[in-house]
């Protein structure tokens, strides 16, 4: 009677097993997480090595570990996560179970992102706790498919996944910052572009290139001082045009002097950040040198548009001095007026940014678009503008030197006042055509520079890497 309750116990224990664990014992299943899917196999058995009792379950186990899935930091990641998630199950109803190997592979490669991300390494997947991998053993279910596993993963390889702003360049969210189209994250400090040596080389130079503008716009500036009446209209706009440039050598001046401390946030040990460049309106000092920088930059170049259109008026329509001043007002309502609507929008649209190769606070440093409707167009149309209107002169004073051929005195007088025109426009045309030329170049090419940058240290920053960088 004993023996047969007990008999009657072990049945009732034997048939309970598959209740209690949602799956036969002896049947393989159809795989059904995403993730695992288009592997060299397709069904698993339950319970696994993590004593996940069906594949609900295991889902939601497997998602702190998809990020080493998405960045693909090894090989072999989803091959291994899934054999230890979903393991294979053979036709033979041979269980295939993770082994050592793989398991050093990807604990090897994924080593720094698991501690980026803060990944419990479950005791289960040990690497010394695993099997060692026996072909024998998967050669039934692994290895006839590891042509299949390598040219999936190299094709899982060339995946763009775009760039993730690290951890070291993120910002407190609510600072409307953004870097390569990255919400609440910034470029790092100093410049991504240049070595140490050549940053020196670029700052040593801004800083005697100022120094030297900054003497010779105060020389003329102090000249017109010294004897107003000297520089009448259509002449008058080179004395606004030298203020201008002497407050932006000023800037440069004082970026300089000042070198990154104005344009580059700190580096906070607490939140992990590293030093970053300045973009947005926060910082009041960079605000303060963005607004007198651009905003000067662009009145001198409008105020260079006046002057070729008083010019005009005097050498093409005859207009005496007189008449060209009495529109005085029109000139600086354009000149200034222009350029301070410009300001305002840049700051309205938070377009501050900082240039830590100058020290300087600008616009376009790292933003397209801001580059090619705030930079590019203005310069480009003041170009064709003042230069057609220039030439239209030139041409009609050309054409008064003919009919007075006879008159030398007078003839002396306007071939002057041609070469004098010719020199002050070429000294200012030939650097401001070349500064366009370079920035023509840095917004065809931006987009390549970043890419290779991002490339060649997203390994460093643990970030995915993009397909190749560009040559």
């Amino acid at each position: 009677m004993k023996g047969s309750v007990l008999i009657f116990i072990c049945l009732l224990v034997l048939l309970m097993v598959p209740l209690t664990q949602g799956h036969s014992l002896f049947t393989c299943e159809p795989i059904t997480i995403h993730r695992c899917k288009g592997l060299p196999y397709n069904m698993t058995f339950f319970p696994n090595k993590l004593e996940h009792y069906d594949q609900d379950i295991a889902a939601v186990s497997m998602e702190p570990f998809l990020p080493l899935i998405n960045l693909l930091c090894s090989p072999d990641v989803q091959m291994f996560l899934c054999s230890a998630f979903v393991p294979a199950c053979t036709e033979k109803l041979q269980i295939v179970p993770p082994c050592r190997k793989l398991c050093e592979n990807v604990f090897r490669d994924c080593e720094k992102l698991i501690e980026t991300f803060g990944i419990t390494w479950p005791e289960e997947l040990q690497c010394d706790r695993l099997e060692d991998c026996d072909d024998g053993q998967h050669s039934s279910a692994v290895a006839p498919t590891s042509r299949s596993i390598t040219e999936k993963t190299s094709q899982t390889v060339v995946r763009d996944y775009g760039f993730w702003c690290p951890r070291p360049l993120k910002t407190p969210t609510g600072h409307d910052t953004s870097f390569l189209g990255v919400g609440d994250c910034l470029p790092p400090c100093p410049n991504m572009f240049f070595k140490e040596d050549e940053l020196n080389f670029a700052k040593c130079f801004i800083g005697i290139v100022s120094i030297f503008c900054l003497c010779a716009t105060l020389f003329t500036f102090l000249t017109f001082l010294i004897d107003v009446r000297r520089f009448r209209y259509p002449e008058r706009p080179i004395i606004f045009y030298a203020v201008c440039y002497s407050i932006v050598s000023l800037m440069y001046f004082v970026g300089f002097v000042a070198g990154n401390n104005i344009v580059c946030n700190e580096a906070d040990e607490k939140l992990g950040t590293v030093e970053t460049v300045v973009i947005g309106a926060q910082n009041k000092g960079c605000t303060i040198l963005f607004m007198l920088l651009y905003f000067f930059t662009m009145a001198g170049t409008v105020w260079w548009v006046i002057l070729t259109i008083t010019w005009f008026l005097a050498a093409g329509l005859k207009w005496s001095c007189e008449a060209i001043e009495q529109k005085a007002m029109w000139y600086h309502s354009v000149a200034w007026g222009m350029p301070g609507i410009f300001t305002i929008m840049l700051l309205a649209l938070n377009k501050v940014e900082g240039d830590n190769i100058s020290g300087v606070c600008f616009v376009g440093l790292y933003d397209l678009n801001a580059l090619r409707y705030f930079i590019l167009m203005p310069l480009c149309l003041c170009v064709v503008v003042g230069l057609s209107l220039l030439l239209a002169g030139i041409i009609s004073l050309n054409h008064v030197r003919q009919v007075i051929q006879h008159d030398g005195r007078n003839q002396e007088k306007l071939k002057k006042f041609m070469i004098r025109i010719g020199v002050f426009s070429g000294l200012y045309l030939v650097p401001l055509v070349a500064l366009l030329g370079c920035y023509i170049y840095e917004q065809a090419l931006r987009t390549t520079w970043e890419t290779t940058w991002v490339y060649d240290h997203c390994q460093d920053y643990h970030i995915p890497c993009p397909n190749q960088p560009y040559n």
